[in-house]
This record gives C-alpha cells, structure tokens and sequence, in this order.
C-alpha cells in the first residue's frame, strides 16, 4: 500500500505553475495522477511509460483489456500516436477540440501495447480544462488517463469520489472542484466508414452527424441489452461500468406510466425489506414515497441530468440503500450518454413502463 494520496487544490482557471509541476514530474517519473477534464476526473499515467500504465491498471483494479484514453495538449501529439489521421478526423480536432470528443485512429508503433490494450488502435483526446492542459504540457508527454475510480464504479466529478476509491492508491490528486459535464467523452472510431460512435458522451450524436454528415450509432452505444464483444476499441464498452454498490434498475417509458411503475417496484422491493432509493427528475420527485428520493434535475435540462448523475449514484451508497429505481429520461442530446451510463449501471436491468 502506498503512502496517503497528495490532494492539491489547483484554481481551474488559473492553474497555480508550481502545483502543476509537482505533478508532472510524478507523471514523468512514472507516478499517478488523478486531475479534472470538464467530463470527470481522469487518472494520468506517461502514456510511453510501460510500467506506470500497468500501475494505472493495476490501481483502478481495471482488466487489461479495457483501452484508457490518451490525452494531449496540442493536436500535433496525434501525428506521433497515431499512424493516420484522416482528413475527417483533422476537420474534427479543428472544430471539436478540446472538448468532449474521443477519436479512435490507428495506432503507431511508438506506443506501448498496453497502453492500447494490445489493439491496433488507439482513442485520442484533447480535453477541455486548464489544469488538465497544463498538467499535460509540463509532464511533456501524452497522458494516459482512465476515469480516477475503482473499476465499475460509478465516475468521479469530484477530488472526493476519487479519494473514497483511491486514496493511498494513486500519488497526487489536483483538485479543482466538481466537473462541468459530468459524463465521459464521445468516442468516434475514424478507422470505419462511416465513422461510428463507440460511446455516447459530452459530444452529442446530432451534433456529430450536422457536422460529418454521416455518422453510424453503434448498436452497443445504444443497447438495452448486454451484447457480446471480442475485442473493445472504446474504455466504457465490454465489463461492468457506472454501478453503485446497490442494485439498479432503470424504468423506461412515457411519464405517467414510469411514475406508477417506479412506485410499484418501491412498494416490492420495501416489501422485501429492501432500503429503496429512487433517482428521477424534478418534474416527478413529488410522485415517490422511497427511502431516499435523488432528483437528477428537469428533463428539460439534460446537460445538468448528465453533470449529477454520477454524484447521485455515489449518494446512494452513502445512504446505504438496497436498490435503486432509476427513471429513464429521452435518449437525445446528452440524454443519449445519460441512458448508456444507467443501462449500464444496471446490467441492463430494464423495466418497460406500459401506459395503462
């Protein structure tokens, strides 16, 4: 076990140069840093540094065939990670970057296997955040970078999230407050045609296919369902992801119906003896009798639906409830991500609310 983590608080705007120093030159010398993106905290690792990758796995308790992220600072970090970049995927970084966008490109032969997790590819992005850039300049080579928790668990937004996983686990955490978008970024493979989106994210499908015109979902962005994968090109795909440590079951259908069936499940599972939590929306907190009652925000605002989604799951642990019963909320724009991370965090426990 290592020493207590190092927690720095780091102005997000103004990132203080000698507290990002510090913490490149642990990520130079093979150290692990955890630091914000405007999605969630990521944990940093040299992305050329062998060992200090499988350190980053092995701290996350994270199966090695789960690719991170590489993160840069500039665009033309991408020409020594990648062997081509297509002109889609230069138009991409022009108009996208930095910001919520992964771009899976094929891989060059300078980067370690494991940091792609023996694939031939690898997923590329400049995040939208000062002290992550900054983090990324000074450490003077493209990061590696995972979200900042225990595998499975639910993303960090937060310093806190990541030291209730990874405290003593990882070196430093520069801490700069709660992330702005709240769920991970879009992962786009550039290596198909047409271009398709892996993992739903900060970037939305509508905006991607306005931009590139044409754009496939992949059916596992979208599934409700567990579908079977050899090989991953994209982090979030292949094992359990997003889970609080309680059950979750998620309820997808037309308001009304949702309601009656959320309290139906509530009135089982207390039955049961269960410690029930209900995670919904403004529009319906009213509606629910639960142990704990967690609204994600209006419906009409999915982008801050997305930024508390991650919080409130960890909530529910804190209050220690059994199970929670999750409303769905409309598959679009950043719901799409919101939806993916729910399925997901339920094991694709679904249940469809038939209007009566």
């Amino acid at each position: 076990m290592m020493k207590k983590t190092l927690v720095l608080k780091v102005d997000s705007q103004r990132p203080e140069l000698d507290k990002i120093r510090l913490a490149a030159s642990l990520i130079r010398r093979g150290g692990l840093v955890a630091f914000p993106t405007e999605t969630v905290y990521g944990l940093g690792a040299d992305a050329f540094n062998q060992k200090a990758v499988l350190r980053l796995f092995r701290a996350k308790k994270r199966p090695l065939d789960n690719p991170p992220i590489v993160h840069v600072a500039e665009s033309k970090s991408v020409y020594q990670l990648a062997k081509e970049v297509p002109p889609s995927a230069q138009r991409l970084m022009e108009q996208f970057w930095p910001g919520p966008l992964t771009l899976i490109l094929k891989r060059s032969d300078l980067v370690p296997a494991v940091t792609v997790a023996g694939l031939d590819t690898i997923a590329v992005r400049m995040p939208r955040h000062e002290v992550a850039l900054a983090l990324i300049r000074e450490s003077g080579c493209p990061v590696a970078a995972p979200s900042a928790n225990l595998a499975g668990k639910p993303s960090p937004t937060s310093a806190e999230h990541v030291l209730a996983d990874l405290d003593g686990r990882i070196d430093t955490v520069l801490d700069s407050g709660p992330t702005v978008v709240g769920v991970e970024s879009t992962v786009l493979d550039m290596t198909v045609g047409p271009p398709e989106v892996l993992r739903p994210g900060g970037t939305s499908y509508e905006l991607l296919k306005s931009f590139l015109g044409n754009v496939k979902l992949s059916p596992i962005a979208v599934a409700d369902k567990p579908l079977p994968l050899e090989k991953v090109r994209s982090p979030g795909l292949k094992h359990k992801h997003y889970a609080p440590d309680a059950d979750v079951v998620v309820v997808e259908g037309k308001i009304p119906a949702i309601v009656a069936k959320v309290n139906e499940l509530a009135r089982f599972y207390k039955l049961r003896g269960s410690k029930v939590g209900v995670l919904c929306t403004d529009e319906t907190m009213q509606e629910y009798k639960a142990d704990v009652v967690k609204s994600l925000g209006s419906r009409d605002d999915l982008a801050n639906v997305a930024r508390n989604l991650f919080r409130l799951l960890r909530e529910f642990d804190i209050a220690k409830v059994d199970i929670v019963i999750a409303e769905g909320v409309p598959a679009e724009g950043l719901g799409l991500a919101v939806m993916n991370r729910l399925r997901k965090a339920a094991g694709y426990k679904i249940a469809h609310a038939e209007a009566s």
